[in-house]
């Protein structure tokens, strides 16, 4: 029976945080559905500010990303330290990104942080393709290896 099963025996310490991770950026994805609806209701045209609105979206699909990397977390054959520092640093990224979406929101100091980027910007993007990149590449190679 499912109720009698000590999951906390059953999941990897790496799969468990890895799943916090994913509960909490959920959770801070839909309080900024909740300003996005506020920004929706309460401007002329009806829109929240682009930042909001892409804040929401990206926390939303890194919340489902991050449930993706604990599956791989708990699937992979490579150490729990491993396994943790992949998931780790890729959502390190994914906060940082959407907490960069935010300030740009709460700020509406732009519409495309491209345009005009700050110092530092494109050296944040390449970390962040790298890890985020890498971080995967290793829990997919430690699937395949304990999987196949």
């Amino acid at each position: 029976m499912i109720d009698d099963v000590d999951w906390s025996a059953v999941l990897g310490i790496d799969t468990t945080l890895t799943l916090l991770a994913a509960g909490l950026i959920f959770i801070a994805a839909l309080v900024l559905g909740v300003w996005k609806y506020h920004g929706m209701a309460t401007s002329p045209n009806h829109l929240a500010h682009p930042y909001v609105d892409i804040a929401h979206r990206a926390a939303l699909m890194y919340a489902f990303a991050t449930l993706l990397v604990a599956v791989f977390v708990e699937l992979s054959a490579w150490p729990t330290a491993v396994n943790l520092a992949a998931a780790a640093v890729q959502i390190f990224f994914f906060v940082a990104a959407i907490i960069t979406y935010i300030v740009h929101g709460w700020k509406k100091d732009t519409d495309n942080q491209m345009a005009h980027p700050v110092r530092g910007t494109f050296a944040f993007m390449v970390a962040l393709i790298t890890a985020e990149i890498g971080g995967f590449a290793v829990l997919l190679a430690g699937f395949i290896v304990g999987q196949f």
